[in-house]
């Protein structure tokens, strides 16, 4: 008996050991988008190692991004390495050696391991790219969102890969913000999942699941209770000025309410609460603001047009 007992846990092990060695060890990542989101999970993937390609649909961007992660490397370097100047400046030739970008995405993702997406928050156009691009991706090949609101069920199913398909939704600014929430649909396969930790925590991040939920876990708390905020103004009963003092102050929170609006930008926060609100029209959390529709049908959208809640010289 102990004799099998032994050979049982022996037979175990060695099946558990040959699902880990099936578990795919993420190494070329492509990352589709050379916004500031893009850009900087290119950034943490090529300073961790992995072999990365940033594709846009003009060279003109690709420039662009790669200008602004080579000064956010010599940010990164100043801190990480205030003391030894030219280990810093080993890293960032390391690092941009292990990037480089394309306008061509089908072209790249023959040989990739992972593909991001990191473009617009257009379902439609999300849905289309990853269509396209699982014509091109081999069959190991995992893809993933990083939208921070959109379904990633749906995206999933626009292509033949629903197993290997989930979210990596990082946070703004990438090289800083040490957060990554990891999405399992409910075709999401195991392996997919542990592998998008496994990536998640090899770019040096703190990985947090969650089912595909509205908002996931950081945005479904943060945006009600940033409309909330709102609605708390639109009553009448404080001033915006004195709800972000008290959230600061009482909650210990960096900013309040409406300068995290601000900052996120006016759309960006509509944008969300509204495709919310069309999957659950009847839920308080998601009702719209008339004070924030007016807003961003004025263009003031926050601290990038200059003026939103509050005006920025």
């Amino acid at each position: 008996m102990a004799f099998a007992t032994r050979h049982f846990v022996r037979a175990a092990s060695s099946a558990a050991a040959t699902a880990a060695a099936k578990k795919l060890i993420i190494k070329h990542v492509t990352v589709i988008g050379g916004g500031l989101m893009g850009a900087g999970i290119a950034q943490v993937a090529a300073a961790s190692g992995h072999t990365v390609v940033l594709v846009d649909q003009s060279d003109e961007i690709l420039k662009k991004s790669t200008k602004g992660i080579e000064e956010s490397l010599k940010r990164v370097t100043k801190k990480k390495f205030a003391d030894k100047p030219e280990a810093g400046a080993e890293f960032i030739e390391k690092t941009l050696k292990n990037l480089t970008t394309s306008t061509d995405a089908a072209a790249v993702v023959h040989s990739t391991d992972l593909v991001i997406e990191a473009i617009v928050e257009n379902m439609e156009v999300k849905n289309e790219l990853f269509k396209r691009l699982d014509k091109f991706a081999p069959e190991h090949t995992i893809f993933a969102s990083n939208t921070s609101s959109l379904q990633i069920t749906t995206m999933a199913n626009s292509t033949t890969r629903q197993d290997r398909f989930g979210g990596l939704h990082f946070f703004n600014p990438v090289p800083m913000m040490k957060l990554v929430e990891v999405i399992k649909t409910p075709m999401t396969s195991q392996k997919t999942f542990e592998s998008l930790m496994d990536f998640s925590k090899a770019v040096g991040k703190s990985p947090v699941s969650c089912k595909d939920t509205p908002g996931f876990i950081v945005n479904r708390l943060l945006v009600p209770y940033m409309m909330e905020a709102v609605r708390l103004f639109e009553r009448g009963d404080a001033s915006k000025e004195d709800i972000d003092v008290a959230m600061k102050l009482g909650a210990g929170y960096p900013m309040g309410p409406f300068e995290l609006l601000d900052y996120v930008g006016l759309d960006t926060s509509k944008y969300i609460i509204d495709g919310w609100h069309s999957l659950e029209p009847n839920n308080p959390l998601f009702a719209p603001s008339p004070l924030l529709n007016k807003l961003v049908a004025e263009k003031k959208l926050g601290k990038k047009t200059g003026e939103g809640f509050y005006k920025y010289k």
